[in-house]
Formats: structure tokens, C-alpha cells, sequence
């Protein structure tokens, strides 16, 4: 790839290269737009209310018309389901709620037949404590091999009665869990396990050989049966700090800040990109994390077909996550950096630029998020009073973001993302513009850190319910019969995906026709750099991608004042309605909250 201006207007100038794309490197997860499944909430196939496989089977052709390159499962292994299945009690089983190993081989196989590639989830950093290996720790003495697989530790002051350290749960309250007593406890009494998530999620001891030879055995479990990666939960957890101390620091999902200092940073933004988006402390990102990371890359790299591992590492700063996707260890990192920037030029052209700066480094691909199934939906954060702040959920009593807005940046805000070189991610629901169901009544959650928190914070329901396929089926079509095991707000009938099938503007056809444009242009695989005229814009984020097949210029006009084109420019796609006049040698004016792909 090289870079010209020749015949190109001089407002779309361009002259600060932020990321030269790579000539060599090829491999599918480099610039892949991959789809995350919540099984659970994605398809109903046999009528009991829950998402299955089945179910995604049946959906499979929806995927294939929006155009995504793979598909991200949520775990769908065996588990009591405390915690919707990120506790698992069986790593090489399917959880009969989900349906059969013969279902996935199914599933497996129809997304391979369109052309899809299969990235499943794996929870490393603790089990269920239903797993046979917990059970078997309760069983064993204090001391014992057994025991040893997990974080277990006497408790301090007299009789063991205070837990070993002062860490809290991300779920909320304490960290650890006393066992019940029993007669070989010893002078310190029962023992004490280690959750950092919920108490029947106990952590494992990652520094045991045992445990590092059985999740190589459960990778190659997979794989064998073909999967293409494994997305891993809570990448930078698993190993913890020398003798477990105290730290007074508040752990969840989106903590902290950084100090890092990086170059050409935008006049008042953070100046490393950093959002705040990490999890500090003596439980998260060890430096040991790294070697298992690298025995892994070699399990993977011993079969065909760039299978690829992707980090879930919530890890600031970015040069900090960029360690877990050097050329040795992980292919592909989140970024949630950029989830978590607000709706504003500046940081967010400062957290573009230092994702490819720290990325770009060690050879790696930014891949790009902007919802998940940890997260409020998009399009209802960027609907709030302030979208730079970071909720835990909506109830119905918290201002209620504008869903009208919302939804018209959200468009904004995707098409931006998937302008932008490198990977990305979209989470099931958004292409149909989604919102967070902001009004669940506390009888119907779910989610654990709901009930941790003695309700105080919403936690990740509204974010989960369950898809519409159609506006006029009961439970919008998720299934044949029952209730979902969510509620559906009435309002999800005018988001269903039949309501938008072949419907110009829609989101789903704005979603469909930006992922063909996108794999057209090879704009995954681009050249970027910042447009002259609004490089310094308080309002405007603006770039030409010079991909493989054809450049395309990015615009979007974050400000009240609409943005004047330059004539002669083609407009291939925009977020929103943009305005032409009608003289003989028309302009475009485009408003705020807008992003407008462009030729020219």
C-alpha cells in the first residue's frame, strides 16, 4: 500500500500517518468483524425460553446476510448457572440447558459451511464450585493436593476467624468464603477459599502444573473438535501476587487510571488514552499471566488455520495491554480503552492514536469494541447525560437515557469503529440498534452482582435480554413457546430484525452494507492518518483509510454546527441523514452526531 494525494480535494488532505497497515501479515483474525453470540439470549430452539444451540443453528443465515467473518460463544459448557455459565463444572461438556455436543458439532459445521469461523469461551481464572475438582478439595484435608489446585488459605487473627487479606469480590462484598468446619481444620480452624468473583466461583492456583496441564488438555479438546480461538475470560486475573497482600484499592469490572505519558496527545485529554478502563491491584495483571499466555500460543500454533486467542484484559495503560498480544502470546486484545471513551473528539482521537501506537509496536491488531454482555449497550450510554460515565447497569428509577439520541450516535459510533483499521467486535443485538432494557423489576434479575450488592447496583441483566426476531411473534420470535427467561420490553418490536430485513436506512442494512464496503475496500488491513483540516478539531474526528482495494475517508461531526464538504466528494455511506443543496455543483453539509464514509 502507498499513500497519495494526487487529485485529492484539499480539505481531505492528509499528512499525520497514525497507522501504516501491514503488507505482510495475513492472518483472518488481523481485520476479522467477529459476532458475539450470548447463547443464552441469541435463540430459543426448543420452546423452554432459553437460548440453545439449536437456535443459533437456525439463525445462522441472519449472520451470514450481515456479513460478520466469525462468531464468539459465550460459554455454553455445564454449570449450576449461577452466573450464566462463566462458572463451569465441566470444561469438555455441553450444559444440557444449552443442548448436546452433537448440537455444537452442528453448529460448528453450519458456520463453517457459510463461511464463518468459530471463537469459543474459556474461563481460566476460576470453576464452578460444583466442579469435581472443588468437590474434591472439600473433601481433602487442609494442606492436601486437592486443595492445593485452589487458592485456599487459614484465616488471620485468633481461631482464623478474619479472612487471610482485605480483597473484595468484583461482584461485591469479601473475597473470601469460609469452609464449614470440621476435625482435621487445625488450631487456625476452617480454612478460607479465595472468589474474586462470586463464592461459588473459586479462584484457581494457576502457580500448580496440575492446573496448567489441564486447560492445555481442554484447548486441545476444542480444537480437535475445530473450533478457530477461544476468547479467554478474565485474561489478566489467574495469577496473583507473591503472599496475596492487603491493597485498599475498590476492584470491578472498570477501574482505576493510568500515568503513562505518550506523545501528540490532544490538548485536556488523558494523555496515554487512558479511560479508567483497568483493574489494579495484586489480583490482576501479573507479569506470570504471560507464560501461560505463551505455552498456549504454542498449543494453537500446532494446528492449521490461525486459530487465534483473544484477551479479555481489562488493562490500562495501552501499553500495558499491548504486552498480551506480543508476537509469542495472544492474537488479538479488547479494547476497552476505547469502549469506555466518552462522546468527544479529542479523547477519542487521543485513544485511536495510542491504541495503534502501543498495538503497532509489538505487531499486533487493534481490535476495536464498543458493547458486550458486561456492558450497557451502546446506544443507551451514548443516550445518557454524560456517556463518559461508567454505569453498572440502569434501574428504572435512574434517569433514562434518550433513546432517540442514543440510537443516532450509536450509528455514528459504529460506523466510525468499523472504518477504522484492524479487527472488530459486534455484540448480538447491536446491529438491530438495541437498547439497554432500562426498567427490569428486581423479581427477574439474574445477574449476581445484583444480589452481592443487596441491589444496589443493576448489574448486566439489561444488556442480556434476549434478541427480537420478529415484530408481531410472541417473545418477538425468540423462540416457539414460553416466556423468555428474560422479559422483552414492548418497545423491542420496532427493533426486530424482520422489521428491518431489506429496509433502507435501517440499522441492520447500515450495519450489512458498512461490513461490505468495509471488505471491499480492505480497510481492515489500511493505512491511517488523520485529515488536515480537522486534526486538531474540537468537534470533528476525521481520517483517510487507505485500504487494500480503494481509500476511504472517515468522517464524523460530533459538534452542533454541521460540516461542510467539499465538492466533488462521494458520499458511500452515512450514520444518519445528511443534507444536499440543490445547485448545479451541490454540497453536503453533514450534522452533528453524524459519521459519513466518503470517496474523494
Amino acid at each position: 500500500m502507498t499513500s497519495s494525494q494526487t487529485a485529492v480535494p484539499a480539505a481531505l488532505r492528509s499528512t499525520h500517518v497514525v497507522h501504516a497497515g501491514s503488507d505482510a501479515a495475513r492472518e483472518w483474525w488481523r481485520d476479522a468483524v467477529i459476532y458475539q453470540v450470548y447463547p443464552r439470549s441469541f435463540a430459543d430452539g426448543n420452546g423452554d425460553g432459553i437460548g440453545d444451540l439449536a437456535g443459533i443453528t437456525s439463525r445462522l443465515d441472519h449472520l451470514g446476510t450481515l456479513g460478520v467473518d466469525a462468531i464468539w460463544l459465550s460459554p455454553f459448557y455445564r454449570s449450576p448457572q449461577k452466573d450464566a455459565g462463566y462458572d463451569v463444572s465441566d470444561y469438555r461438556d455441553v450444559d444440557p440447558l444449552f443442548g448436546t455436543l452433537a448440537d455444537f458439532d452442528t453448529m460448528l459445521a453450519g458456520a463453517h459451511a457459510r463461511g464463518m469461523r468459530v471463537i469459543v469461551d474459556l474461563v481460566p481464572n476460576h470453576t464452578s464450585d460444583q466442579h469435581a475438582w472443588f468437590q474434591q478439595a472439600l473433601a481433602a484435608a487442609p494442606g492436601s493436593p486437592e486443595r492445593e489446585r485452589y487458592i485456599f488459605r487459614d484465616g488471620r487473627g485468633p481461631g482464623g476467624d478474619e479472612p487471610p487479606n482485605n480483597w473484595q469480590s468484583i461482584f461485591g462484598g469479601p473475597a473470601w468464603t469460609r469452609l464449614a468446619p470440621r476435625e482435621d481444620d487445625g488450631e487456625q480452624g476452617p480454612q478460607w477459599y479465595l472468589h474474586l468473583f462470586d463464592s461459588s466461583q473459586p479462584d484457581l492456583d494457576w502457580t500448580r502444573p496440575e492446573v496448567r496441564a489441564e486447560f492445555v488438555d481442554v484447548l486441545r479438546f476444542w480444537l480437535d473438535r475445530g473450533v478457530d480461538g477461544f476468547r479467554i475470560d478474565v485474561a489478566h486475573g489467574m495469577v496473583k501476587a507473591d503472599g496475596l497482600p492487603d491493597w485498599d484499592g475498590h476492584v470491578e469490572m472498570v477501574a482505576g487510571s493510568s500515568d503513562e505519558v505518550a506523545d501528540d496527545v490532544e490538548p485536556g485529554a488523558p494523555e496515554d488514552g487512558s479511560t479508567g478502563a483497568s483493574n489494579a491491584g495484586p489480583m490482576f495483571d501479573q507479569d506470570g499471566v504471560h507464560e501461560i499466555y505463551r505455552e498456549w500460543h504454542q498449543v494453537l500454533a500446532a494446528y492449521d488455520g490461525d486459530r487465534a486467542l483473544v484477551a479479555e484484559a481489562w488493562v490500562e495503560p495501552l501499553s500495558r495491554l499491548a504486552r498480551y498480544v506480543r508476537p509469542d502470546e495472544m492474537h488479538q486484545a479488547f479494547n476497552f480503552s476505547f469502549l469506555t471513551t466518552g462522546w468527544q473528539a479529542a479523547p477519542l482521537r487521543t485513544v485511536i492514536a495510542a491504541s495503534y501506537r502501543a498495538n503497532d509496536e509489538v505487531g499486533a491488531p487493534t481490535t476495536w469494541v464498543l458493547s458486550n454482555h458486561d456492558v450497557v449497550r451502546h446506544p443507551s450510554r451514548l443516550g445518557s447525560t454524560d456517556p463518559s460515565v461508567k454505569v453498572n447497569g440502569v434501574f428504572a428509577t435512574d434517569p433514562q437515557p434518550d433513546e432517540a439520541l442514543g440510537l443516532h450516535r450509536a450509528r455514528a459510533a459504529t460506523l466510525l469503529m468499523l472504518g477504522l483499521p484492524g479487527s472488530a467486535y459486534l455484540y448480538q443485538g447491536e446491529e438491530l440498534g438495541l437498547p439497554e432494557h432500562t426498567a427490569l423489576p428486581a423479581e427477574v434479575r439474574q445477574d449476581p452482582a445484583f444480589f452481592r450488592t443487596g441491589g444496589t447496583e443493576a448489574g448486566r441483566d439489561g444488556c442480556r435480554v434476549p434478541l427480537p426476531w420478529s415484530a408481531e411473534a410472541p417473545g418477538f420470535g425468540f423462540g416457539t413457546a414460553g416466556e423468555p427467561w428474560l422479559p422483552q420490553p414492548e418497545s423491542f418490536a420496532r427493533y426486530a430484525a424482520d422489521a428491518q430485513y431489506g429496509v433502507e436506512d435501517s440499522t441492520f442494512e447500515m450495519y450489512r452494507a458498512a461490513l461490505v464496503t468495509r471488505r471491499a475496500e480492505g480497510l481492515g488491513h489500511g493505512n491511517l492518518a488523520w485529515l488536515d483540516a480537522w486534526a486538531e478539531d474540537e468537534h470533528v474526528i476525521a481520517f483517510r483509510n487507505e485500504g487494500e482495494h480503494g481509500t476511504v475517508t472517515v468522517l464524523t461531526n460530533l459538534g452542533a454546527d454541521p460540516v461542510l464538504l467539499p465538492r466533488g466528494v462521494e458520499v458511500l455511506m452515512a450514520s444518519g441523514p445528511v443534507v444536499t443543496d440543490r445547485s448545479a455543483d451541490p454540497q453536503t453539509r453533514v450534522p452533528q452526531d453524524t459519521t459519513v464514509w466518503l470517496r474523494g
